[in-house]
């Protein structure tokens, strides 16, 4: 039962973001139209903000486990955004109502979980150090956090294509200088 409970709170929640946005959205309306009483909705969450980031989660868990591949990051990073830009209402909705310090949060953590996983990956397969692989992260998260708050800022109009490619072939040339400073150093 609080399974099918959960679920309802997160699809009534996820049908609100769509319509309303997010500092508009409270838990007296969500329970209201979810049909639940107030203290079923603090059952499951501490407040709204702990429904968003769950909500966030699922959906970039559910968003990979649909987009599975190995082509590579670059492939997915395209992916989400042509998906976002199939779904302006709630991309706005949230982004306009979370402080930039919270949208950068958010966004950063989910880039930089993914990336992470992939550098330690190719990282592992080519042998670089772990100081040398967190450099690397470091720097993918950010210049990626930079390019999406500019494709925000730019009402999802930017080439997501075209400047993903022109990053990618940015990072390439990186983790070429990385990988040979980390063996030029370890001679």
């Amino acid at each position: 039962m609080a399974r099918y409970t959960e679920k309802a709170i997160l699809q009534t929640f996820e049908e609100m973001i769509e319509q309303m946005p997010f500092d508009k959205i409270t838990v007296s309306a969500l329970t209201k139209k979810c049909d639940i009483s107030p203290n079923t909705f603090y059952y499951h969450y501490a407040d709204i903000y702990e429904l968003l980031e769950q909500w966030f989660q699922i959906t970039a868990q559910n968003f990979l486990e649909k987009h599975q591949n190995d082509e590579g990051w670059e492939i997915t990073f395209k992916q989400v955004l042509k998906e976002l830009k199939e779904h302006p209402n709630t991309v706005y909705h949230i982004a306009d109502s979370l402080s930039r310090e919270n949208l950068e949060q958010y966004v950063y953590e989910s880039l930089h979980g993914a990336i992470k996983h992939l550098a330690e990956h190719k990282a592992g397969l080519i042998g670089i150090d772990q100081k040398t692989v967190n450099s690397i992260i470091d720097i993918m998260s950010y210049a990626l956090l930079g390019f999406f708050l500019r494709f925000l800022a730019s009402r999802m109009t930017i080439d997501e294509d075209a400047i993903i490619d022109s990053i990618s072939r940015a990072f390439n040339g990186a983790i070429e200088i990385f990988v040979l400073n980390s063996i030029m150093t370890s001679k």
